[in-house]
Parts: structure tokens; C-alpha cells; sequence
């Protein structure tokens, strides 16, 4: 589907976005990839290790309406990865969490139906369902802007929109796998709580999903991966096995689990052998998916799924593997 397309990526100098460009020149032939970001030196870094003359580089924010409105000009599919996304520094400066992930996400939103984009996907966080911090709450914000705008704002354009929402990724910049690294130096690992959990997801599984869901989307959808889950001490004894672990209590609006669906979203979730979709409740989703070829179910009304009562668990061994420790 990308081949002869053209495709803007908002944060595409972040983890997420390097991978997925790279993949797209790799594996695909698009006519062109624009990569939108607001920092000139993560650009420059990028183009050293990222060559193609498909690529274009726009220095722009999310927040800058009329930046957008030249950016995406010609262009037919959006990813949308671009985010403020540390939660001690949202819970600090929650103007500029809103600016970026709550009027970022309307503009992307307008100058993408202004502009006749095919198809645009949001990329969220398990922070944003039942959200305890303003990070989680300005994402949920996001999640539901890009849901709803298929109806309410979307009309003649045809312009599809859907999120893809997943949990931590590993090894990725601002987690904890790196700040475990480099605390390991000092034989010492601080975790907030011992009984704490989280879902976690390689890179590459994170762009594979990504694709899938654009290839897949009708528009309206939240879709979320079934991955595994892991106790944070355990993410330790992976990474430092030898290491004191000392429990420093837990940070404004951290929660000790996190959780991607509601019991309150199962009345419009659809199961399939490897993720959920979260349907709109604003979208008419039951004729987009009647005449499907996958095979898919309701979830039971009382369904939730959260890092806590997962099923699927990964082991310190398993860990090292997709986290490449020695």
C-alpha cells in the first residue's frame, strides 16, 4: 500500500520513526517520505545514517497550523508519532502537554482533511485509557479527537482516521530500560514500587503493528496489540542482575499498573487472534467489519486487559533476548 505513495511522519526523528522510515525505504517504494520534526539536530543526525533522495526534511511543530498546511501538501498517508511524552515533565508544564497532544493532535486532524490525506494514524500509550497523570489524559484527548473526526469533521473528504495504542517499548529513548543501564554503573536500581507492572513491545513489533493497522483501518478504530507483560523488578534483574534495587516510592500520577481496555470499552472491542479493536461509538463499525475475511469476536462486557491481569508474562530470560543483553 505505500508503494508510489507519499507519507509525512510527525516525530520522525524519535525511536519510533527512524524505524518505521527506514522500513518503508527498505521494504517498500514510496514516491516520497517526509520526515516533520521541530528539533534541527536530531535532522541532521538522521540524514548522516538515513540517506535517500526520497526523503524530504521539514523543520516544523505540530503546534504551527499553517507550518502543517505546507507540509502536507501532495501528501496521502500520515503517521502521527510526534508527542510530549515524559510524565513528570507533562505533570510540570501541562500547557505545553495540551499545546503539543491535545492542538497538535486537532491540527493534524483539520489540515489533514484540508489537504484530502487517504489515511492518517495516531500513535498512543496504554497511559491514555483510565489515564492517572496529564500525559494519559492529553492522549486520551488525542485518541478521541482522531476517532470522532471521521464523522463529525471528516464528511466529504473521505479522510480516515484511527489510533494504534501500545504499551512500553524496549529500549527505547526516555524508558526505563536505558536509565536501568546506566544506573547499573553505580550498583544500585531505583523502582518506584515492587509490585509494579507494564506491557512491553520491541520496536520492530511496534512498526510491524503500525503497518497492519494501516493497511487494515476503516477508520474510527483504536487497535491494540496483544503483547506481554512484566513485573519492573524483574526488567531489573534482567538488566542488572547483580545490582542493589532500592524502592523509592511512586511518582506523581504513575500508576502500578497500566491498562489499555476498559471494562467500559468492551462493549465495543472486537477480538482477533492477535490484537483488539476498540470500535467508535460514533462510527456505524458493524457494516465496515461484517464482510470481513478475519475471523473476530465481542469480548465478554466485563473484559478489561491491563498489564496486571495479562496473560501472557515475559521472563527475565525472554527479556534479555528482545532487550539484546548479554
Amino acid at each position: 500500500m505505500f508503494n508510489d505513495k507519499s507519507i509525512l511522519v510527525t516525530g520522525a526523528t524519535g525511536s519510533f520513526g527512524k524505524r518505521f522510515v527506514t522500513r518503508l525505504l527498505d521494504e517498500h517504494n514510496p514516491s516520497r517520505v517526509v520526515i516533520f520534526s521541530r528539533d534541527e539536530l536530531k535532522q541532521f543526525e538522521m540524514q548522516q545514517t538515513i540517506q535517500s533522495p526520497k526523503l524530504r526534511y521539514f523543520l516544523g511543530d505540530v503546534r504551527d497550523k499553517e507550518r502543517l498546511h505546507r507540509a502536507f501538501q501532495g501528501v496521502e498517508i500520515v503517521v502521527h508519532a510526534a508527542a510530549m511524552k515524559q510524565v513528570p515533565a507533562s505533570e510540570y508544564n501541562p500547557m505545553e502537554a495540551i499545546k503539543t497532544n491535545i492542538i497538535g493532535a486537532e491540527n493534524i486532524i483539520n489540515v489533514s482533511i484540508d489537504q484530502k490525506i487517504e489515511k492518517v494514524i495516531a500513535l498512543s500509550t496504554d497511559k491514555a485509557s483510565n489515564p492517572a497523570n496529564l500525559y494519559g489524559a492529553t492522549k486520551l484527548c488525542s485518541d478521541k479527537l482522531f476517532t470522532a473526526a471521521n464523522v463529525f469533521l471528516s464528511g466529504f473528504s473521505r479522510t480516515k482516521f484511527s489510533v494504534v495504542r501500545y504499551g512500553n517499548v524496549i529500549n527505547s529513548r526516555g524508558s526505563i530500560v536505558p536509565l536501568f543501564r546506566q544506573q547499573k554503573e553505580s550498583g544500585t536500581i531505583t523502582i518506584t514500587d515492587e509490585r509494579m507492572t507494564r506491557f512491553w513491545i520491541t520496536l520492530d513489533q511496534g512498526v510491524n503493528f503500525v503497518i497492519k493497522c494501516l493497511e487494515n483501518m476503516k477508520g474510527g478504530e483504536i487497535f491494540v496489540p496483544k503483547i506481554p507483560s512484566m513485573k519492573v523488578t524483574d526488567v531489573a534483574r534482567a538488566i542488572a542482575p547483580d545490582c542493589k534495587i532500592k524502592i523509592i516510592g511512586i511518582r506523581p500520577g504513575e500508576k502500578l499498573h497500566e491498562i489499555m481496555i476498559t471494562t467500559d470499552d468492551s462493549l465495543s472491542t472486537l477480538e482477533y487472534e492477535d490484537y483488539y479493536v476498540i470500535m467508535s461509538s460514533t462510527v456505524n463499525w458493524q457494516s465496515n467489519y461484517d464482510n470481513q475475511d478475519e475471523d473476530f469476536k465481542l469480548v465478554e462486557e466485563d473484559f478489561s486487559y491491563s498489564s496486571f491481569n495479562n496473560q501472557e508474562w515475559l521472563t527475565v530470560e525472554d527479556f534479555k533476548k528482545l532487550a539484546s543483553i548479554d
